[in-house]
């Protein structure tokens, strides 16, 4: 079992020697559920990207926003957890973060209602 604390020191001094200030290490694996905890320096970015069909984005130190288009806009803070939009959107840190995303692939997703 990781120790994410120790983990995240890790990552985030490898992210602030990254020429894109960011460092990642895949920590569960287990058929189609991953998790990954995910180091961004202050103001490193994710460019825009497609969600899979479930994810989510918990912050475990610093602060980020992800970006849906001009006017959709989403900070996530330290100890905070979001449920990750399945539009296209791109991730902005704000201060040095460390990032737990969880994703689901293989599935499709169901219309709500």
């Amino acid at each position: 079992m990781p120790d994410l604390t120790a983990l995240a020191a890790d990552l985030l001094t490898a992210a602030r020697t990254d020429p894109h200030g960011r460092s990642a290490q895949l920590v569960v694996h287990d058929g189609e559920l991953r998790q990954t905890v995910l180091a961004l320096v202050a103001g490193a970015r994710l460019g825009e990207h497609s969600s899979p069909p479930a994810a989510s984005l918990q912050a475990l130190s610093g602060r980020v926003r992800v970006e849906v288009d001009d006017e959709v806009q989403q900070e996530v803070a330290a100890g905070e957890l979001w449920e990750l939009t399945h539009e296209r959107h791109s991730v902005l840190a704000l201060e040095d973060s460390v990032l737990l995303l969880t994703t689901v692939t293989g599935v499709t997703t169901r219309p709500h209602g």
